[in-house]
């Protein structure tokens, strides 16, 4: 059992009660490229188009990965770039250099990270209801491996007080200016449960370091939660002894409308979805087909079934699992419109309207055409 004193003196970790700000400057909205093929672009965001991951493997390729940017992806130096560990809720604020967080101990998981409102359009085209946001298909979705520190170790070095309820993560990126209104840097608390779970301080995706649109140098991995909970270009962490607030879990990511408290109820975990690894109103050939896609859920998949005639479902076979299950099944196409349907353990055929159009669980009818 390594002690925390041993930790600190191994990786030579330094105690500032200052917040040295990382130098960064500004970028390109997206900096990757993205192209017609891989992505649909929705102003500061880029949407992974499903046929686009058709036999690339479980992980998603960086270069496919969808990207959510509240403003523009930041260039961060890494040399003077700090996290800083403060706040009521621990004894010895912390701050660490890149080169701090790689010394110590590291941990590695393969996780989904998935935007609350993956799926949005669906509620209008699906559901006839007006909602606002992005209107995500599917493709506000990626898998990927990723590997760095324990948010849990690092509250333990910091010295974490029993007293600790909420740890308020923020990022490095441009302040959000919306309507007039300066909202800061994005930020959303986590309750201390979360943080001690399973939540990674990630430095590497799919085995290389964090491209600068997903998070450089470090970022948040919180499995199972919505994507805003993964706060990217990580630069503090405030624990406290009482509860912490952002517009981040106030203002937005708040299920709200008819049936929701007039405060609206907090949006925290993701809910269970199917994508086919097709193009949307794809055209493809008269025969046999194996068709294949994915399915994801917060606390895992069970079962998969498909349905190609809008009557009954056929069980699909897992290829792979992990975090999350790809899948076949086999078709005999016939000419003619067609609409696919596939759902992980038993999805709905509609989901809860809120007027955000978070969490849309429902399955989703995919329209097809055989020639």
């Amino acid at each position: 059992m390594i002690s925390r004193r041993g930790v600190l003196l191994a990786a030579g970790l330094s105690v500032l009660p200052s917040v040295l700000p990382a130098r960064a400057v500004a970028a390109p909205t997206i900096v990757k490229p993205l192209p017609d093929t891989d992505f649909i672009v929705h102003g500061t965001n880029a949407e992974t188009r499903w046929e686009a991951l058709r036999g690339t493997g479980s992980l998603t390729p960086v270069s496919k990965f969808f990207v959510r940017n509240h403003t523009s992806t930041p260039l961060i130096d890494p040399t003077s770039w700090r996290l800083e560990i403060h706040g009521s809720g621990v004894t010895r604020p912390l701050s660490l250099s890149l080169r701090d967080l790689r010394a110590l101990p590291s941990c590695s998981v393969e996780a989904v990270i998935e935007c609350a409102g993956n799926g949005r359009s669906f509620f209008a085209t699906q559901q006839g209801q007006t909602v606002s946001g992005t209107p995500w298909k599917l493709g506000a979705v990626g898998n990927a491996r990723w590997r760095g520190v324990s948010l849990g170790l690092l509250l333990r070095l910091a010295g974490l007080r029993r007293s600790a309820v909420d740890v308020l993560p923020a990022g490095l990126d441009a302040e959000y200016v919306t309507g007039g209104v300066n909202l800061g840097r994005v930020r959303r608390p986590l309750p201390v449960a979360k943080a001690l779970d399973d939540v990674l301080v990630a430095y590497e995706m799919n085995g290389a370091d964090l491209p600068p649109d997903h998070g450089f140098p470090a970022r948040l991995v919180v499995p199972g939660w919505i994507g805003i909970a993964s706060i990217k270009w990580l630069g503090s962490l405030e624990v406290s002894a009482s509860a912490l607030h952002s517009p981040w879990d106030t203002q937005y990511y708040r299920l709200l409308g008819p049936t929701y408290p007039a405060e609206g109820t907090l949006v925290t975990s993701q809910v269970g979805k199917s994508a086919f690894e097709l193009g949307w109103g794809a055209v493809v050939p008269a025969g046999r087909q194996v068709l294949t896609g994915r399915s994801w859920a917060p606390d895992g998949v069970r079962k998969v079934e498909v349905s190609t005639d809008g009557r009954s479902w056929r069980r699909a076979t897992p290829v792979s699992r992990g975090g999350w299950t790809r899948w076949q099944v086999p078709w005999q196409a016939t000419p003619g419109e067609h609409v696919l349907r596939a759902r992980v353990d038993g999805q709905p055929e509609e989901s809860p309207y809120n007027t955000q159009g978070y969490l849309f669980g429902a399955v989703v009818r995919h329209p097809v055409t055989v020639a």
